[in-house]
């Protein structure tokens, strides 16, 4: 399983997962993922606070955050330093104080929430396969029997959200996407389905971040060739 470095081409620019959304359906639907956002960083915070991590028994955890991590803590220490000197600020406003208080707590359990998914859902590979994870929302299943091979192989996909598509038809591939790189690859047997926070996509390949490659591929090898 060679490490492999490249870059995506202009052929397989990475889009967005769903369909085009106008006018109510967008909104309906952009209400709808931010309350299944919210309720996923809140499930989140539990999981962290009993120290209940998702990983299968058995299974070994690699985490993908390390890029980001850093960053979301620096946010999350700013947003609550804030809170105090909003409330010292407003103290004779209570209309203004009130509010801006409550949106102040509710930004940190915003990033502390999508701290908590990264560190509770990390990927995990065990005896039953591969979980691909991506904060508190996704969760993509790969039995053994679907996976054909893993290597590792860094990809650029400069721009590309978290959760994005590359190629057409039967060789569409999946990217699971952290500060513009991927650093493992999965083929799968044949085109598979899975079903995403965004809308189902039928992939043949898996492209993920991976905060130590090699782990990844050490506990690969202790269930396939």
């Amino acid at each position: 399983m060679p490490q492999q470095l490249a870059q995506a081409g202009t052929g397989s620019a990475p889009r967005r997962i769903g369909e085009r959304r106008q006018g109510v359906d967008r909104v309906r639907h952009g209400l709808r993922r931010a309350l299944a956002t919210e309720a996923a960083g809140w499930r989140s915070i539990g999981r962290a606070l009993v120290r209940r991590p998702r990983v299968p028994r058995g299974a070994t955890a690699i985490g993908y955050d390390k890029p980001v991590r850093m960053v979301l803590v620096v946010f999350a220490v700013l947003s609550l330093v804030e809170i105090p000197i909003v409330d010292l600020l407003f103290r004779g406003i209570p209309a203004v104080r009130w509010p801006m208080l409550a949106l102040g707590v509710w930004g940190v359990l915003t990033v502390a929430g999508m701290l908590c998914g990264y560190v509770t859902r990390p990927h995990a590979v065990g005896p039953a396969g591969i979980r691909i994870r991506h904060g508190g929302e996704v969760d993509v299943d790969l039995p053994w029997e679907v996976v054909a091979s893993v290597e590792r192989r860094r990809v650029g996909l400069s721009g590309a959200p978290a959760l994005s598509l590359t190629g057409e038809g039967e060789a569409q591939v999946l990217n699971q996407v952290v500060q513009d790189f991927v650093d493992i690859e999965i083929a799968l047997e044949r085109p598979t389905a899975l079903r995403l926070p965004q809308g189902d996509v039928t992939v043949s390949a898996l492209r993920v971040s991976a905060d130590d490659p090699a782990a990844f591929l050490d506990a690969v090898r202790r269930h396939i060739p």
